[in-house]
């Protein structure tokens, strides 16, 4: 499969999420369903890099590599307690809508940290998905 097949899956599990997620934290505080959740992940994530990975490639892996992994995942802890009080709090559709200004906040850090082309095609892409967050979550 190629890249944009995954990412498509990527999107339709992503909206799968927002959906049953705002569900799950129906009654409940959403750090404990944010760390439910996190729990199904990390065992769901460990079951398929041992049937997919030589594991003792572990050993192999460069301490940069370890420092941005970790730091990801601390982002990606920020970015779920986050959102999960979001939907706790407010509508899904605009709660996920405001969560997608994360491909705005890509660009930008794409172009300055790695270095990625600014093109007027993608500076136009990302100003319409910024209008396009805009209409969605105001009333």
């Amino acid at each position: 499969m190629s890249w944009i097949t995954f990412a498509l899956l990527s999107a339709l599990f992503a909206a799968l999420t927002a959906v049953l997620a705002k569900k799950g934290v129906a009654g409940i505080d959403s750090n404990l369903a944010t760390a439910i959740r996190t729990s199904v992940v990390f065992i769901l994530a460990w079951a398929i890099a041992l049937v997919t990975t030589d594991t003792r490639s572990v050993i192999l892996i460069s301490k940069r590599t370890w420092l941005f992994l970790i730091l990801s995942g601390f982002a990606t802890a920020l970015s779920w307690l986050c959102y999960f009080k979001a939907l706790q709090l407010g509508p899904v559709s605009k709660v996920a809508s405001i969560d997608k200004l994360s491909l705005v906040f890509i660009f930008i850090l794409g172009a300055v940290s790695l270095q990625e082309s600014v093109t007027l095609k993608t500076l136009i892409g990302v100003l319409l998905v910024t209008a396009g967050t805009v209409v969605l979550a105001l009333k």
